[in-house]
């Protein structure tokens, strides 16, 4: 695998904000971060085309007082058993419940299987994390 060098132009502005952007997330250099930016963009490209198999977490907070919640979450996890690898369920305090459900598949069923988790009535917050395989991004 190669290194290509190429320029770029930017705003002494804009190219100022970047640099302290890169600062403050500890980046060792523009390089990396812009190899970051591009990889970004190419795993929502893998994501929306729906092409390539990919990987999603899905954090979800609840409350287990929540009547039946629990078994609710649990039966929609075993209806979609083949794309979760894991999950990891959380005590926050008394009441709340941190889930974290990780999953592999076709990105349409992942979607899916987020928006029935997070739609679920007593849930309280959730959030669908998408990424890759690491497959096509070289």
């Amino acid at each position: 695998m190669g290194i290509t060098r190429f320029g770029i132009s930017l705003e002494d502005g804009l190219l100022k904000n970047f640099d302290r952007l890169l600062k403050g997330k500890g980046y060792p250099s523009r390089s990396e971060a812009i190899r970051d930016l591009i990889r970004e963009e190419l795993v929502k490209k893998q994501w929306e085309e729906g092409t390539r198999e990919a990987v999603a977490s899905i954090t979800l907070v609840y409350d287990h007082h929540t009547r039946e919640l629990a078994d609710t979450l649990t039966d929609l996890q075993h209806q979609s058993h083949k794309m979760i690898l894991s999950s990891m369920h959380v005590h926050l305090d008394a009441h709340n419940c941190l889930e974290v459900i990780i999953l592999k598949g076709h990105p349409k069923d992942l979607q899916a299987v987020s928006d029935r988790l997070i739609g679920t009535r007593g849930v309280k917050h959730g959030k669908l994390t998408i990424t890759t395989t690491g497959k096509g991004l070289d």
